[in-house]
């Protein structure tokens, strides 16, 4: 995919920009709402991902603009702007899906494939396996031995990174740039997250690199 995303956050705007590059993508980073009109208008992008608390504007005014210039592509708001009236207002000027901060990279990517599809009218089955264990990465379910497991958004984005990335170790830093909720201070380390995990889902997929990270062996 290539995509525009329209951020001012620094630190939300560089972990995004890392991870986009790490799936392959190609991602044009903007802070201002001044610069996404001429910039739409010049490239072609497949979706765009839209903060609302830009330094020289709103957000909802960018998205507004668009929509009356025949701007048809999706646009994925990201917003600390919680309330079921401000993501109303956002469905309402034409936006395809709204994510609240902090958010899971995972979700973020998850949501953004799907718009693209829906846009370009094809489907995709994103399915990544380990031993028994198969995450669904479209449906966010995850099943051992045909029985489903339950896990939270964290683990979840955790596992998922894990298996796409299955035979590598992923350093510390990877994952939690790559795993852990955005926008969001890391109250709850690595390793307790690692650690329920792994109590769900059982010992011996998850292995410990010690100094370096973790990983998930294929044929686990």
């Amino acid at each position: 995919m290539k995509i525009l995303m329209i951020e001012d956050d620094l630190a939300i705007g560089q972990a995004l920009l890392s991870v986009f590059q790490d799936e392959g993508h190609t991602a044009v980073w903007l802070r201002l709402a001044a610069d996404a009109g001429a910039r739409i208008r010049g490239e072609a992008f497949d979706a765009v991902v839209l903060d609302l608390g830009l330094p020289d504007g709103d957000g909802n005014d960018v998205l507004r603009a668009l929509r009356a210039d025949g701007v048809r592509l999706p646009v994925l708001i990201i917003s600390a702007r919680d309330s079921l009236q401000d993501r109303l207002k956002g469905f309402d000027l034409g936006a395809d899906d709204y994510l609240i901060k902090p958010f899971e990279i995972p979700e973020l990517l998850v949501r953004l494939r799907a718009l693209v599809r829906r846009s370009h009218g094809t489907l995709e089955e994103n399915l990544w396996t380990s031993g028994d264990i198969v995450l669904d990465e479209n449906r966010m379910a995850v099943t051992r031995g045909g029985q489903p497991v339950t896990l939270s958004k964290t683990e979840f984005a955790l596992l998922l990174t894990l298996m796409k990335q299955a035979n590598r170790v992923l350093t510390r830093v990877e994952l939690e740039r790559r795993a852990l909720p955005a926008g969001e201070g890391q109250s709850q380390t690595l390793d307790v997250h690692i650690f329920n995990l792994r109590k769900k889902i059982g010992e011996g997929v998850i292995r410990t690199v010690r100094g370096v990270g973790y990983m998930v062996q294929q044929d686990a």
